[in-house]
């Protein structure tokens, strides 16, 4: 992705904000970003409290998942696993996907069923009065757009000429401190997904 599709503040305090330039028009007509930004409003960030998924919300969800599927980003991904026999055949890795970013699952000791990968990872949570997860840029921009996210500061190896990269950052979403977090800049949702599943499914617990 080129540069010039994104500006970042070089300004590391509470008073400006990361991002000051996204070509929206560009980014965000593309048709797996238009699907990404569909779901983050299917979520409620407090954990403890139980969450069910509208028939809405599961079109929403097939069409994301129908759309990364599409992509070279994904068909790479599923010829690396029915290579390395992680798979016995696409519809099975399909399957295996939707599970493990949709399927719901307790992240509160079994109090509710309030959590999936794919609102920790792109949507984030808020846990024990913190911001946990939240590991996706397009989702920050758009709450630091709307005035709900405090920047404070980052931390990067810049500056960069193309993207995606990486940056550390720290920043509130409403009054819940993220006090060290980090995600990918510029990068595709498809990117992000295959990057995460192939970490998930190759490397189990290691980095």
């Amino acid at each position: 992705m080129p540069a010039t599709t994104l500006g970042l503040s070089p300004i590391s305090c509470g008073i400006a904000r990361l991002f000051r330039y996204v070509d929206e028009g560009t980014l965000f007509t593309r048709p797996t970003f238009a699907r990404l930004r569909a779901l983050l409003d299917n979520y409620n960030r407090q954990t403890g409290q139980e969450e069910a998924v509208t028939a809405t919300e599961a079109e929403e969800q097939e069409a994301f998942l129908a759309e990364i599927f599409a992509t070279p980003v994904l068909a790479t991904l599923t010829r690396f696993f029915l290579a390395k026999g992680l798979y016995a055949s696409e519809a099975e890795f399909q399957k295996d996907l939707k599970t493990m970013w949709f399927g719901m699952y307790s992240r509160s000791s079994g109090k509710a069923t309030d959590s999936s990968g794919f609102e920790h990872v792109f949507h984030g949570e808020i846990k024990k009065g913190k911001v946990s997860g939240f590991h996706n840029w397009v989702h920050y921009y758009e709450l630091e757009k709307a005035g709900q996210i405090n920047y404070l500061s980052y931390s990067y190896n810049g500056p960069w000429t193309t993207y995606p990269d990486i940056l550390a950052i720290q920043y509130r979403w409403s009054s819940y401190l993220k006090s060290v977090g980090s995600f990918f800049i510029g990068s595709s949702p498809e990117f992000e997904v295959a990057v995460y599943t192939l970490c998930f499914k190759a490397r189990p617990d290691r980095l």
